[in-house]
């Protein structure tokens, strides 16, 4: 079942880019940097949090500081893609702790998988392990990410390094 979409207004999408960005400012805050009252970004939160828009208060964790400074946009393409071969290895794929998102997709491949891992000794193992043949695994590719554009945060980064 689809649920309904919410109405949102111009303060609503900046209060979400407000908490996407962090998520633990006080309300005080956010309502200077929105131009609301505190109680109207409180009843709008709350609205928010019932409607299922925001849906989870996450951190992000900085790979580099915790020995998974590599990170892997994987590429997997399926032999079969039938139903029980695909949510076979949808569930095999969320028990490695090296896959921090994956996605089902459309196109010539079948999964997106990101991948953190410490080296590339780290990744092989992973690979050797998890994108087996025996895992249902016909090929996959992988591209190394160099640096982020765009966090998972929302943040921008500059494309090229300004000295």
């Amino acid at each position: 079942m689809m649920r309904k979409m919410i109405d949102l207004d111009d303060f609503d999408r900046r209060l979400i880019d407000e908490v996407r960005r962090d998520n633990q400012q006080p309300a005080r805050i956010l309502a200077d940097k929105v131009g609301l009252s505190v109680s109207a970004v409180l009843r709008r939160l709350r609205r928010l949090r019932d409607g299922r828009v925001i849906i989870a208060d996450r951190a992000l964790i900085n790979p580099a500081l915790t020995g998974s400074a590599l990170t892997m946009h994987v590429l997997v393409k399926m032999k079969q893609a039938g139903a029980s071969t695909m949510d076979g290895f949808a569930r095999a794929i969320s028990q490695h702790r090296e896959v921090t998102a994956a996605w089902d997709v459309t196109g010539d491949d079948d999964f997106v998988l990101k991948v953190q891992v410490g080296s590339m000794q780290e990744y092989d193992r992973f690979t050797r392990r998890a994108l087996s043949e025996e895992q249902g695994v016909y090929a996959f590719k992988t591209l190394i990410t160099i640096s982020a554009i765009v966090d998972d945060d929302g943040s921008r980064r500059p494309l090229i390094a300004q000295d």
